[in-house]
């Protein structure tokens, strides 16, 4: 197994030489608390490397605006963290500072793209971490970790001094260990209250199959025994499926990796060397891809928001698996086409979805490893996810486990 050292040398970017607490918001509702920012949200003055070749000296002019909300509400910028390259990868191994590693466990992946971000909440590296999320980059490094992470509704926070993969799908929020800390980090992101809302009776959803029957039968059962306990504390839980489910990964593909061909069109062309190889044959799938059938996808995006929007007219939540499978082994990775749709045939859905979902641990696979779970409401509903997930953390310990490798406060 790796050392701590070791593992902490792929997950932080960058630490300030002094820390310090501006005095006018030393008791702002963050104050205090140790914050990481995924290293493709710029914090000024520092380097802002997107964990590429390509920017290894790109210094950021400014802070991002999330980055300003935070520091004014007295959080405090410790480090930036490691991501995939350009933030396109769901095991955050095709990074040009190396691959972070899950701190459950040596040997296995910490999602992605926000892979430093999770592994930073999880070891105590930091209270809360920023990410972002195209197609399930902060669900994924959340469920993989065994913390809590939101993807918040599309729109809702400012993206100004965030590095873009794709602008229809691209979102910014917290990772934390708990699903309060979330929400309190969200209410000073998008400038709401943070007071916390008790969930009533809910009618929550769980559409089984999702995507796929092909579901490793440690995840089904943790998620079936998290239905179980929100039954048991008053919720309705029924059985309505997700219309046009099994499509939605190849559209949200369509969409992100011609967005990401254009954004990277220029590098490719005249330094292609430059790029990590996963990332550079997401770009190259993106090449391929023709107008019409961006056309198409655009159509079926459409088609899937109007279905979605329908089905939350009917009920409030829907509760998912985060991935299909058990936390995968580090080795192929990115490399693997057919191990990246594996790993985000779940989180894509949701992500051609306008609303928010909210990843959470919800067991432990036989493995050791977390076995987490997506709540998703409708547009700007952020607050019944919070009022549930934290009634189930505080019936549920699963989001107080501390990994074998952290650093203790």
């Amino acid at each position: 197994m790796r050392d701590v050292a070791a593992r902490l040398n792929t997950v932080i970017s960058w630490v300030p030489e002094q820390f310090g607490v501006d005095p006018d918001v030393a008791s702002g509702p963050l104050s205090g608390l140790r914050i990481g920012v995924k290293d493709n949200i710029e914090v000024g003055g520092v380097r802002s490397t997107c964990g590429s070749e390509y920017f290894a000296d790109r210094v950021a002019s400014a802070d991002a605006a999330c980055v300003t909300a935070l520091k004014k509400a007295g959080g405090v910028i410790t480090s930036t963290l490691n991501l995939a390259e350009f933030a396109v990868g769901v095991t955050s191994q095709n990074s040009a500072s190396g691959g972070p590693v899950n701190p459950w466990a040596a040997d296995r992946v910490p999602g992605g793209s926000s892979g430093g971000s999770g592994v930073a909440v999880a070891a105590g590296i930091v209270d809360v971490s920023l990410g972002t999320d195209t197609g399930g980059s902060i669900r994924l490094p959340a469920a993989c970790c065994g913390v809590t992470g939101l993807r918040p509704s599309v729109g809702v926070l400012d993206m100004t001094g965030i590095f873009p993969v794709s602008a229809d799908f691209d979102t910014v929020g917290p990772l934390a260990r708990s699903a309060a800390l979330v929400r309190e980090t969200f209410a000073v992101l998008a400038g709401a209250d943070s007071a916390p809302l008790r969930s009533g009776s809910l009618r929550i959803a769980l559409p089984w199959p999702f995507v796929t029957e092909d579901v490793d039968p440690a995840v089904r059962d943790a998620v079936v025994g998290a239905a179980d306990l929100l039954r048991d504390l008053g919720h309705s839980v029924v059985d309505v499926p997700v219309p046009h489910s099994e499509s939605a990964q190849d559209v949200v593909y369509t969409l992100i990796y011609s967005d990401l061909a254009k954004t990277h069109a220029e590098r490719l062309r005249d330094e292609p060397s430059r790029f990590q190889s996963a990332t550079r044959e997401r770009i190259l799938l993106g090449l391929s891809i023709s107008d019409g059938q961006v056309t198409a996808a655009r159509r079926h995006r459409d088609v899937f928001r109007a279905a979605t929007a329908e089905l939350f007219d009917d009920v409030d939540v829907v509760l998912t698996p985060a991935m299909p499978a058990d936390v995968p082994l580090l080795g192929g990775g990115d490399a693997v086409v057919a191990q990246a749709r594996r790993m985000g045939q779940l989180t894509y859905p949701w992500s051609l979805h306008d609303g928010p979902t909210l990843a959470l641990p919800v067991g432990v696979h036989p493995s050791g490893m977390p076995v987490g779970a997506q709540l998703t409401a409708a547009h700007g509903a952020e607050a019944t996810l919070f009022a549930l997930a934290e009634q189930f953390q505080e019936h549920t310990d699963w989001h107080r486990r501390r990994p074998p490798v952290r650093v203790d406060v």
